[in-house]
């Protein structure tokens, strides 16, 4: 019998999180669905980015395909039904199915009290960031029904949601209500198999934080001294959450929202 000990290191790689997976991402352009849509594609998943800036699309598709991945784009506006229900079966048509989704597209008003947000910027903030994830979750569904049959679908909410919101009451206020909609879904699929849950980034390095910093000078550096890490999410953080809640790998999770916020809310 031949006792040589093997040194053959030519068995495959462990393949990868979302390895087969056909993924809807929207927000993709930059920030955290930017992030997201580059791991999912090195994690194995075959990716469909969407939002409303077009060249930050291809510019971020050209990326994943440089490094070997499997990606494309399509324009989309998640405050248009018709725009939504495209893109995802946008992504049908490419791929042949869909598997899981990350609907992490939101948009953001000026920091303020309640009594000076714009009736133009609650409307906009709510078609948005509350009836485009649910728009997105309704197409979505039924499109894993259709083609995969059982699959995920992650919410990005924030830890702005888990409490009262000062500075951005309404975009507090939809994120919470992001939250409900995840746990309701997360009740009304799970017995056939679709698992729905949420994230909720702490302070994350975005063009949209900037924007916030722009308005509220100080900010960052405010968040960043309260925070028991004493730093700032990047986006790829953010991300990996997403990916491990999409994966098999938390097959038993479902109906939570994850606070991914270095311990700000602990």
């Amino acid at each position: 019998m031949n006792t040589t000990p093997t040194t053959d290191t030519s068995a495959d790689a462990a393949p990868g999180l979302l390895a087969g997976k056909v993924a809807f991402v929207t927000g993709a352009g930059r920030g955290i669905g930017a992030a997201a849509a580059r791991l999912f594609a090195r994690e194995g998943a075959r990716v469909l980015l969407a939002a409303r800036t077009r060249d930050q699309l291809a510019a971020v598709t050209g990326q994943i395909r440089a490094a070997g991945g499997t990606a494309d784009h399509v324009v989309c506006d998640l405050a248009d039904p018709a725009s939504v229900r495209a893109a995802v079966d946008r992504a049908v048509d490419l791929f042949g199915r869909l598997d899981v989704a990350f609907n992490n597209g939101a948009t953001i008003v000026p920091p303020g009290p309640l009594d000076r947000v714009s009736e133009a910027d609650f409307d906009r903030v709510y078609a948005v960031n509350l009836k485009g994830p649910w728009l997105a979750m309704v197409a979505e569904v039924a499109a894993i029904r259709a083609t995969a049959g059982r699959g995920a679908i992650v919410n990005n909410s924030s830890v702005g949601s888990l409490m009262g919101n000062a500075e951005l009451p309404a975009y507090g206020a939809m994120k919470r209500a992001v939250n409900s909609l995840t746990e309701s879904a997360a009740l009304t699929y799970g017995p056939e198999g679709i698992r729905v849950n949420a994230i909720a980034p702490g302070l994350t390095l975005t063009e949209m934080i900037r924007t916030w910093e722009a308005d509220s000078p100080g900010l960052v550096e405010r968040l960043t001294a309260q925070n028991p890490m004493r730093r700032a999410a990047a986006p790829e953080e953010i991300a990996e959450a997403a990916a491990w809640l999409l994966s098999d790998r938390s097959s038993y999770v479902t109906g939570t929202v994850l606070r991914v916020d270095g311990g700000a809310r602990a």
